[in-house]
């Protein structure tokens, strides 16, 4: 998709100077386990916001 509108991926040379890897690591550890386990779960119903699921 990014070909087709003329651009490309790039990434950085270098991390960045700033960065703390211990507080990294650490975000990594506690709050990614819980960020990403947040999903709502599916729930049967219409793929229409306007119309409401008939049953």
């Amino acid at each position: 998709m990014l070909k087709r509108h003329g651009w490309s991926w790039q990434a950085p040379n270098r991390r960045a100077l700033e960065r703390d890897e211990h507080a990294v690591e650490l975000w990594k550890k506690e709050v990614w386990p819980q960020v990403k386990g947040s999903r709502r779960r599916a729930r049967p119903g219409s793929s229409s916001r306007t119309k409401p699921a008939s049953r």
